[in-house]
């Protein structure tokens, strides 16, 4: 039986791209062979990087002065490519507003001159400082913001006031809503939360600034390298691609991202809505600044939390224990998590209440 996953990354995948995945797996396109097993050079797979490369542009908006890049590491390995590539006068503002922004801050601190132009970590990183109050240094390379935050469940709804070129994470909500390309100089995502299974990277960089990289930038690092190669300069995670190949046919099917993100606004709007109007959970997030894609809340102590995860996944709703530095429960509902999840989700909510309020 299949279970309703809110896990916040490798997360679920839509159930037709399993189905798709799985009647292909032994046998892809009459080759005789899996799609793990062909050569990353061959005719067959290099359709499917093309086709996938051509679908997220499509499905993104993305120009053509953009470079679309399958790479490894995860976003994680980006809080270093960035700087490497992009540093030329050694300095660089973050926006610190979770985890993951603060880790690429301090990644950056290896390659040059970084500092924090604004942060949310004396709230407990539950709100988007306001970016007509946050002010930038002269001569910056770049300013670097997390779009969505995966833990404290905030999301960005302003970009920040800058002449310096733009750079953001994307791992937790790329493709769950429009976004204007043109507005930034570089977006990475993880796929493992919105398009794959874990070991594909996707980096959206501006082409003006590919070819810059520092001399200690490692060949794998480097954009160039990996921009005139295709993403092919060497064994790129096979699998993982195709699945997203199948993930960017069944968003555009589904009516692209405006469709999708009209979907995921309602699952939101529907789940923040009973716990506002509940005197049993509470979210912390300040209201503006709540994520589509992560939704963080809390019963009113720690061991009516664990009697929430446990009693919840015998009703098959796994996955929703919070992060260990947030606590509480955290339900992620990126694109494949469809309304009715939700909706049992809320009635569970509703009997749990009952029985302990």
């Amino acid at each position: 039986m299949r279970v309703y996953n809110f896990a916040a990354g490798p997360s679920m995948l839509p159930l037709p791209v399993l189905e798709q995945a799985q009647k292909e797996l032994l046998d892809y396109q009459g080759s005789g062979m899996s799609i793990t097993e062909m050569s990353h050079r061959g005719k067959i797979f290099t359709a499917v990087n093309a086709e996938a490369n051509a679908l997220l542009r499509e499905l993104m908006n993305v120009p053509e002065n953009y470079s679309i890049l399958f790479v490894q590491g995860g976003a994680s390995q980006q809080f270093a490519a960035v700087p490497l590539n992009l540093l030329d006068k050694g300095k660089a503002d973050y926006i610190l507003t979770g985890n993951f922004a603060s880790k690429a801050y301090e990644e950056g601190l290896k390659f040059g001159d970084m500092a924090v132009a604004a942060s949310s970590k004396e709230a407990g990183y539950t709100y988007i400082p306001d970016m007509k109050q946050v002010k930038f240094r002269d001569g910056i390379d770049y300013v670097h913001t997390t779009y969505n935050n995966t833990i404290f469940g905030t999301r960005y709804t302003e970009l920040p006031e800058t002449e310096a070129t733009l750079v953001t994470d994307m791992s937790s909500c790329i493709l769950s809503e429009e976004v204007d390309v043109n507005k930034f100089g570089l977006i990475y995502a993880g796929a493992q939360k919105n398009i794959a299974p874990a070991g594909l990277t996707i980096v959206i960089v501006r082409k003006d600034l590919i070819g810059h990289a520092l001399p200690i930038c490692p060949t794998m690092l480097n954009y160039a390298i990996q921009d005139k190669n295709d993403s092919l300069y060497n064994t790129p995670p096979c699998f993982p691609i195709y699945v997203a190949m199948l993930v960017f046919r069944w968003l555009k099917s589904m009516g692209g991202v405006p469709a999708m993100q009209k979907i995921n606004e309602e699952k939101a709007a529907m789940l923040y809505d009973f716990i506002d109007n509940s005197s049993f959970y509470v979210n912390k997030v300040n209201k503006k600044d709540r994520s589509l894609m992560n939704v963080p809340f809390f019963t009113p102590n720690a061991e009516l939390d664990a009697a929430f995860v446990a009693a919840a996944t015998k009703e098959g709703l796994v996955s929703l224990k919070g992060h260990r530095l947030a606590g509480g429960m955290r339900a992620s509902i990126y694109n494949a998590m469809p309304v009715e999840g939700v909706k049992k989700l809320i009635d569970f909510m509703k009997k749990f209440e009952k029985e302990n309020a």
